[in-house]
């Protein structure tokens, strides 16, 4: 463990940093995930996972229960607390930040619960998905093309730690979804079976629409059912994931 104090807002590590926090995308150049804030970074510690750089305000390195965190880092750089907030993508900024390796885009796994996603845009929805896979069993979630980037910060943050216990494979074409050996699952508010009256594969894979288009013509077509969520209250429609939370309950509810 080497640690160091930095300074100067132009240092190396800062400049690339600011870039990794500020795009969404930058992992995939660079290689490596920004995860901001306390709990994220415990998440992932508590994983086991492996940490190629902390960095921490000064005003957290005087508390213990930060700067023990940080045990298992390669690198530590603690820097004043002004230029941690220039680093932040939070209005309040966080003490304790990680950067770790990205594990590239992942390959499928053929024959396990998964959940696809199929063009989300929102940050917040594919961060909330996950966070419903990870509870109900579904250990997979797959991204086609034009998906929110998975590692993103802001997907991250909405995750709130379930990154760090699902297989993730992203940049999916709707063709090497067929390798799939599990029944595809989709919602349709006009399909004629409600989500309760089926009985539902296990395992399976439940695919979540583009918030505004649904799920794609051609991936629909590949799913086996597609069920409707009954909503006597009368609205049009569910936030898609408020809907992806629905379907894995009920999966993980006739699983049980």
């Amino acid at each position: 463990m080497t640690v160091k104090a930095i300074s100067s807002r132009d240092n190396p590590l800062l400049v690339r940093l600011r870039k990794l926090a500020a795009d969404p995308g930058a992992y995939r150049k660079l290689g490596e995930v920004w995860i901001e804030g306390e709990h994220l970074c415990a998440a992932f510690v508590q994983r086991g996972r492996a940490v190629l750089q902390a960095v921490i305000s000064e005003s957290g390195w005087q508390l213990p229960s930060l700067r023990q965190l940080t045990n298992g880092a390669a690198e530590i750089a603690v820097v004043p607390d002004a230029l941690m907030a220039g680093l932040s993508t939070l209005e309040s900024p966080a003490p304790l930040c990680f950067v770790v390796p990205w594990a590239g885009a992942g390959a499928l796994i053929v024959d396990c619960p998964s959940v696809v996603l199929d063009r989300l845009q929102d940050a917040g929805n594919v961060g909330n998905i996950l966070r419903s896979a990870a509870a109900f069993g579904f250990t997979q979630v797959i991204a086609t093309k034009g998906t929110a980037a998975l590692w993103s910060p802001k997907v991250l943050r909405a995750g709130m730690g379930a990154h760090f216990g699902l297989h993730l494979v992203e940049m999916v074409t709707d063709d090497a979804l067929t390798a799939l050996k599990v029944p595809l699952l989709a919602t349709s508010s006009h399909a004629a079976r409600a989500l309760h009256e089926a009985l539902l594969p296990w395992p399976c894979a439940w695919v979540m629409g583009h918030e505004g288009q649904g799920v794609s013509p051609t991936l629909m077509a590949r799913c086996t059912e597609s069920l409707r969520i009954p909503q006597p209250g009368g609205e049009e429609s569910l936030n898609v994931a408020a809907a992806a939370a629905v379907c894995l309950f009920e999966s993980a509810r006739q699983r049980a």
